[in-house]
């Protein structure tokens, strides 16, 4: 009898030690924030946002500010995933031989951006971006680097990477543009996620110009230094601490690099009234004027 009661007073104590490592592992498990992820293609991007606000899916005819949208894309999954933090944004579009253009240099050397290239036909038709995409989705959710990805796209052949992305776990947000008329998304891919959002005219209008023969003549008949721009970034952001207090300025410091969406519209149309000059798709400018303006709040705080 003795001997029994040693042995489960010593069962008692391993299911206590158990129940003890549980606890621990389910604590840290709690402390670790939720990841996400924004996956972009781009040729859907261009396509359809071209088509909705400037009437083409020729991306000759359009500028496509893509640094202002990245931004406005960041800012609004940290809306939606509240309690998540971001990984990073891929941006996936077509290029020949897998050779960046001087746009995709751009966009590559942004921060929080990996651009993957696949290839792009004799039509300019890309080829091997789907299977990047699911390549990554399926990779960073069995690695359980992401429990959330924002997808958009419009293609039925992203369905196999939304399901290989699910299979491990993870949620997949399919994010889509409104359409003129009928559906740029497939449905097989609506059917396949795990919820749908879709970005209006209003969100777009502001990262889309149409190209013409003076697009970024505004009157001056010169465009700007970068230095030039990045001070007038510096004289909107103290006219804007003054207006709006170090309240807001303790706010905006940490989603530094990135400016809210509302506030990064602010400083472009002030900026542009003061320089004369537009600056729309013109992303080393833009870069500088935000550069001009963190500067100066930063300096400050």
């Amino acid at each position: 009898m003795e001997t029994m009661n040693d042995d489960l007073a010593a069962l008692g104590a391993r299911i206590d030690r158990t129940n003890e490592l549980l606890e621990r592992m389910l604590a840290e498990v709690a402390k670790t924030p939720s990841t996400h992820a924004i996956f972009v293609d781009a040729g859907y991007l261009y396509a359809a946002a071209g088509r909705l606000v400037a009437g083409t899916e020729d991306r000759r005819a359009f500028d496509l500010d893509a640094e202002g949208l990245i931004e406005a894309l960041i800012d609004k999954a940290r809306t939606i995933f509240a309690d998540s933090r971001l990984l990073r944004v891929y941006w996936y579009d077509g290029a020949r031989r897998r050779i960046h253009t001087a746009e995709q240099q751009i966009i590559a050397e942004l921060p929080d951006v990996k651009v993957r290239l696949g290839n792009l036909n004799a039509n300019n038709q890309q080829k091997g971006v789907d299977s990047l995409i699911r390549s990554d989705l399926e990779s960073l959710a069995r690695h359980r680097a992401i429990s959330d990805a924002a997808l958009l796209g419009g293609d039925e052949d992203l369905v196999s990477a939304v399901e290989a992305a699910q299979g491990y776990g993870a949620r997949v947000h399919l994010w889509g543009i409104e359409a003129p008329e009928g559906r740029n998304q497939a449905e097989p891919l609506l059917w396949e996620v795990d919820s749908q959002r879709t970005f209006e005219l209003e969100f777009f209008k502001p990262y889309v110009s149409r190209r013409t023969a003076a697009a970024y003549d505004s009157g001056t008949g010169s465009r700007p230094g970068r230095e030039d721009v990045r001070f007038v970034g510096a004289q909107i952001a103290a006219k804007w601490l003054a207006s709006r207090g170090r309240e807001a300025l303790v706010e905006l410091l940490p989603g530094h690099p990135y400016l809210p969406g509302s506030v990064d519209q602010d400083l472009l149309v002030e900026a542009e009234s003061l320089l004369q000059y537009s600056l729309r798709g013109q992303a080393d400018l833009r870069r500088a004027l935000r550069d001009g303006f963190w500067e100066h709040l930063r300096a400050q705080y």
